[in-house]
């Protein structure tokens, strides 16, 4: 069971900085590559698309990485796990505190409606996102780490 476990866990946790990372250094860099227009209605699609399904997304990771470390209590590696799960917590806090307000202001984003700062906006929504890329991919190789 817990070989199953860290199984779906680890494949869990990998989509979702696979999905992330994308975001970060492939998707983002085309929506800021599109004349402006463009640009802010992808931005804003992708805030209200992936604004929907990555809470859950993050709170699964979350919860399965906690029944991995539960689970696994007595075995080698979890230390690594609870690791990992520390740095999951730190990316929905960073989450909630940084990042979805200003996903939550440009999912409603227009080419009419952007605020004068929508670029200092998005500037700093992508600094944020990066440093949290930077942690749940130090997360995810805990945990695969955490499988030797």
């Amino acid at each position: 069971m817990l070989n199953a476990l860290q199984v779906v866990t680890t494949v869990v946790v990998g989509v979702m900085v696979g999905v992330e990372t994308s975001v970060a250094f492939v998707i983002n860099p085309i929506l800021n590559a599109l004349p402006e227009d463009s640009g802010v209605l992808g931005r804003a699609h992708g805030a209200r698309m992936l604004g929907a399904v990555m809470p859950v997304w993050y709170i699964t990771s979350l919860v399965l990485v906690a029944g991995w470390a539960i689970a696994g209590r007595q075995y080698h590696g979890t230390g690594l796990v609870v690791t990992a799960g520390a740095l999951l917590i730190l990316s929905v806090i960073m989450s909630v505190l940084l990042l979805v307000p200003i996903n939550n202001r440009g999912k409603t984003w227009t080419p009419d409606s952007r605020p004068a700062d929508w670029k200092q906006q998005k500037d700093r929504w992508d600094r944020l996102h990066h440093v949290r890329v930077a942690v749940i991919i130090t997360a995810f190789v805990l945990l695969v780490a955490a499988l030797t």
